[in-house]
């Protein structure tokens, strides 16, 4: 693994990120914008941040909806190839850490989060901070969509370990819950060696996060379970997904 005391979110996100979520396709994200845009309501020629952007999977799509996008991530890996993707387009793309967003107050119409970019951070205040920074950059009234994963199926359907090849590249993948926590080990193996990778992310439960999300200024209006716009259920959905507006 990396570093001596380097977070994990900053060490996974380089090249090998890249093929490990290969199989995350551009057509997938194009689909769940479409239920994105229709859970925003914005009109188009609004501005629209896309926080943990990563290469641009969601950005590219909400500009062709007729957004003004910003992109924002903490791995230069992952916009690099985010600019290389929009190349002509007139997106902004910004190094950042997501509890300390550099932009101003109010500056955006709307926000999107996406592909479980949220609960990194291993104590509850650093992941409040995140929340309070979304009700800080985004216009009061404007809207938000926070696509998180469902703890109870998570911790159901966990698949303990896999093996797959990308590109003559063997990807082994451990995952577990622990303390609160679902993790994988990441095992990345080629003519190059072994590279090990660790991500975790915090389960919260529904309550939990409505909670975090009210004292941040977060106004929930609907929680789907997937992109296809179904309400969530618990011991079904795979998805949480919280859309509303920063409270006026």
């Amino acid at each position: 693994m990396g570093g001596i005391g380097m977070p994990w979110y900053e060490e996974s996100f380089g090249e090998d990120y890249l093929l490990v979520y290969k199989h995350r396709s551009r057509r997938r994200a194009d689909r769940e914008i479409e239920a994105v845009v229709r859970w925003l309501q914005l009109k188009q020629g609004t501005s629209l941040l896309d926080l943990c952007c990563g290469t641009g999977r969601h950005s590219i799509p909400l500009h062709r909806h007729g957004f003004c996008v910003t992109g924002v991530d903490l791995s230069p890996v992952l916009l690099q190839v985010a600019e290389e993707e929009a190349e002509g387009l007139d997106i902004s793309f910004h190094q950042g850490d997501m509890r300390d967003l550099p932009f101003q107050d109010n500056q955006f119409d709307g926000l999107v989060n996406l592909f479980t970019s949220f609960g990194y951070f291993a104590d509850d205040r650093e992941n409040e901070r995140v929340l309070r920074e979304i009700a800080r950059v985004v216009k009061p009234g404007g809207r938000f969509v926070i696509d998180y994963l469902n703890h109870a199926v998570v911790k159901e359907g966990l698949v303990p370990q896999s093996e797959r090849m990308e590109e003559e590249v063997v990807i082994r993948e451990k995952r577990w819950t622990e303390e609160g926590f679902v993790k994988k080990e990441i095992e990345v193996e080629d003519n190059e060696g072994k590279r090990r990778y660790l991500e975790r992310v915090k389960l919260y439960t529904r309550e939990q996060m409505e909670t975090m999300m009210t004292a941040a200024g977060l106004v929930i209006e609907k929680v789907k379970g997937d992109f296809d716009s179904s309400d969530y259920a618990e011991a079904t959905s795979p998805r949480m997904i919280f859309t509303g507006s920063v409270k006026g």
